[in-house]
């Protein structure tokens, strides 16, 4: 499922124009495994989730860990294929970006991310 799209409420900067929604267990638990790429613009919101693995991803990804309220728990930056584990306490989603879709923005902790 496809559709919405990821915003920082405080800086406007779109971190996705097309955000994936596994709705299923093993859709989330695959993930973006396998994939070539994730194209520029899109991502993947997985939901709920509070950790993820890189193994059997064949690129880097921007990882964002939301709470409950969609703000902003962690922020994983080119998190490396195979690397191993991405996780935060408390988390309740994730959201998986090309590398480098939260470079020049200001992501704390506490920020708001606008996902509709």
């Amino acid at each position: 499922m496809a559709g919405r799209r990821a915003v920082h409420e405080r800086s406007g900067k779109v971190l996705a124009e097309e955000l994936e929604m596994p709705r299923t267990m093993f859709g989330r638990g695959l993930g973006l495994m396998f994939r070539g790429q994730l194209a520029p613009s899109r991502g993947m919101w997985i939901n709920p989730c509070s950790s993820i693995h890189m193994m059997f991803m064949n690129f880097a990804i921007d990882a964002v860990f939301l709470d409950t309220r969609e703000r902003v728990k962690k922020v994983y930056r080119k998190l490396p294929r195979w690397y191993g584990i991405g996780w935060s306490l408390g988390a309740h989603s994730v959201l998986e970006l090309p590398p480098g879709s939260t470079a020049g923005i200001d992501l704390v902790a506490g920020d708001q991310i606008l996902i509709g």
